[in-house]
């Protein structure tokens, strides 16, 4: 029902091109979650037969996906850590934890962005932390369009080569995100190992 919903809305947004495609991406990856694919494997479709640009299409798919992502942030930066702070430690929340998070995301706030941008579930989630620890802005923003655009890409290439055909599309894009959550695992894997090793 819900899917239904959401495709009624793609459907009526995509008569805006790629305006429709900006807000839509803009509000996937805020704090409203909306499944990208949606989205972005029928933007490829369309620029299969020639219909839309592939590098238009990316480009709005990426600057919405910023915006979205830089709204959580700034929530989190300006309403989350007063709250935090005031309210915290009626949650268990002390201010030791938060001073934690503020230097965890300092030394990994990059690696940390770069994933989870890249994990369904919590690629509009990892902006919350990265806001609350006020990890740099410029550093956050780099890696997140790092991650936002790797995806967003698997996914117009996908409707791109694959076009209509649900089943494949479906089929393919469970393979490729188990592909990306090992090759995330084996990152993470190597990342903790060099900083292992600068420590040693």
């Amino acid at each position: 029902m819900i899917r239904e919903l959401a495709q009624d809305l793609v459907d009526l947004i995509f008569d805006w091109g790629y305006l429709g495609i900006f807000l839509l991406m803009t509000v996937e990856s805020s704090f409203i979650p909306f499944p990208s694919e949606i989205v972005l494997v029928p933007a490829g479709y369309l620029a299969s037969k020639g219909d839309m640009s592939i590098g238009m299409i990316m480009t709005s798919a990426l600057s919405g996906s910023m915006v979205g992502a830089l709204i959580n942030y700034y929530l989190a930066l300006t309403l989350g850590r007063k709250l935090l702070s005031k309210y915290g430690k009626y949650f268990f929340i002390k201010e030791e934890a938060l001073l934690k998070m503020d230097s965890y995301f300092a030394k990994h706030g990059h690696i940390s962005t770069f994933i989870g941008r890249l994990i369904p579930g919590i690629r509009q989630l990892i902006s919350i932390p990265a806001g609350l620890s006020r990890m740099n802005l410029a550093v956050f923003s780099f890696y997140t369009a790092l991650g936002a655009g790797i995806w967003a890409l698997i996914l117009v290439m996908l409707g791109y080569f694959i076009g209509e055909n649900e089943e494949l599309i479906s089929m393919y894009l469970k393979q490729i995100t188990i592909i990306v959550l090992i090759t995330l695992v084996l990152l993470a894997s190597w990342y903790y190992t060099v900083q292992k090793r600068k420590k040693g």
